[in-house]
């Protein structure tokens, strides 16, 4: 590394494990895919924000669609919902699509998007709405607050694991029990 290079530029791909104490309603009990970090800012998405719907039933397709594959939607993010990407467990063939860690791909194609709303039900695969943005220096400050844990990005959290089981896997994954976290209140 070259003295004149930031620090923290390999951050990403990580996971961002959110404290108990982080309380904007955005995030809490969020684990986020980080994809990118750079000193002008980072972004990534939430993991374990399921919606409940199928992304055939809310996003209109020309032409219509020729079937529903029970393909889910799911919040990545507060800024820009209305924009979409795929998350996947392997490489699209044909696609565009880059790898954000071993055996998690990032796609926003939507020849991509209508052959999975249309076609044979790929269990893993998400369709996240809308990403985590943080500007420059906004992540390193809520690092320094202690917002956030850090983890590697195990391919079986990120689509084996349940949502609702997600935040609480993540932290033991790492070690600690989520119970001594929540009895701290982050002030001293």
């Amino acid at each position: 590394m070259e003295d004149d290079e930031p620090a923290r530029p390999t951050l990403a791909p990580a996971l961002l494990v959110a404290m108990p104490q982080l309380a904007d309603p955005n995030f809490r009990r969020t684990v986020i895919l980080l994809c990118e970090y750079s000193q002008d800012g980072a972004w990534g998405f939430i993991l374990n924000r399921p919606t409940g719907r199928l992304a055939a039933g809310v996003i209109e397709f020309s032409p219509p669609l020729a079937g529903d594959s029970g393909l889910e939607l799911w919040t990545g993010g507060p800024v820009e919902p209305q924009r979409g990407a795929l998350l996947l467990p392997e490489e699209p063939l044909g696609e565009d699509a880059y790898e954000v860690s071993p055996g998690v791909y990032v796609s926003s194609s939507a020849s991509l998007l209508r052959t999975l709303v249309e076609g044979p039900h790929v269990e893993k695969a998400r369709l996240l709405m809308g990403y985590a943005g943080w500007g420059a220096g906004q992540l390193d400050r809520e690092l320094a607050e202690s917002s956030w844990l850090i983890s590697d990005v195990p391919t079986e959290l990120v689509f084996d694991t349940k949502p609702a089981e997600m935040w609480e896997a993540a932290i033991r994954r790492l070690g600690v029990d989520p119970a001594a976290l929540q009895a701290s209140s982050g002030i001293h």
